[in-house]
């Protein structure tokens, strides 16, 4: 089952039959008991409604923070240590890989998340600037787990690079989240073989593509999430993005114009131009 947000209703899809459902926001259906059974009685009961065009779906999120674990995939440990070797603080994403605790950082509010084909940003002091392409958490207030959508965490590397206390910089700024197509709703987690693709189209032509699978995560969902909880309420329920296995070389750079294309098996596709 996927949940889609439309201007009009909130949508569920299923075996290719759209269904709506009658609790008007996300943040009503992340305080429903077993999400799942509910939503499975709302295909039982019907009626359909009109099919949802996941390319142009609202971002599927309500009042929910949004936040993020970094350096969760070797990958992605080697490129921050690489980032920072210029200010001597590739140590410090070393150590948190190997570390008991994770990294984690507050990405935004939904006010600064677009979704599927709005435009992400790019700092105006940046001069390296990457999609990270991530697994999402969609997690209620209870600490459940109850479904998983697409993002794209859109990092400055240079700003980063300077100085480990310039992550906020790097990563919170206006469009600078992009989150969709749907939530998938499930209650088993995903498979270790679920993959994750990106492709950047620039002109026309294919400037990067890369892929990983879930397979390659150092860290458990389940063990960021008890992370994130701890002496934290999230009232309406959190989004959290659980890290890139996915990184550019270091001479890309995305520019304006640019088409980031993100595909989580399972969950569709996240398409957005960069603006």
């Amino acid at each position: 089952m996927i949940l889609y947000r439309t201007r009009e209703r909130l949508a569920l899809e299923h075996e290719g039959r759209f269904y709506p459902v009658p609790e008007n926001s996300l943040d009503a259906l992340l305080l429903v008991d077993d999400l799942a059974r509910h939503l499975a009685e709302v295909i039982r009961r019907g009626p359909e409604t009109s099919s949802v065009d996941p390319s142009v779906a609202l971002p599927p999120i309500g009042s929910q923070e949004v936040w993020a674990a970094g350096v969760t995939y070797l990958r992605s440990r080697a490129a921050r240590m690489a980032e920072s070797q210029v200010a001597g603080g590739g140590d410090f994403y070393d150590r948190v890989y190997s570390a008991d605790r994770p990294e984690l950082f507050f990405k935004c509010m939904p006010h600064k998340v677009v979704g599927p084909g709005g435009p992400v940003g790019l700092r105006s002091d940046a001069h390296w600037s990457v999609p990270e392409p991530e697994l999402v958490l969609v997690i209620n207030p209870r600490k459940q787990i109850i479904g998983y959508t697409i993002g794209n965490d859109m990092s400055s590397r240079d700003i980063e690079g300077q100085n480990p206390l310039y992550l906020p910089q790097a990563k919170i700024y206006d469009r600078s989240c992009a989150i969709g197509p749907g939530i998938l709703v499930r209650n088993e987690p995903l498979s270790p073989g679920t993959k994750i693709t990106i492709s950047i189209e620039r002109g026309g032509i294919t400037a990067f593509s890369g892929e990983t699978s879930l397979s390659q995560m150092k860290r458990r969902p389940d063990e960021l999430v008890d992370f994130l909880y701890r002496d934290q309420t999230f009232p309406c329920g959190c989004f959290l993005f659980t890290g890139t296995g996915i990184v550019p070389p270091d001479s890309f750079s995305l520019q304006g114009g640019d088409v980031i294309r993100i595909g989580i098996e399972g969950i569709g596709f996240l398409r957005n131009p960069v603006g």
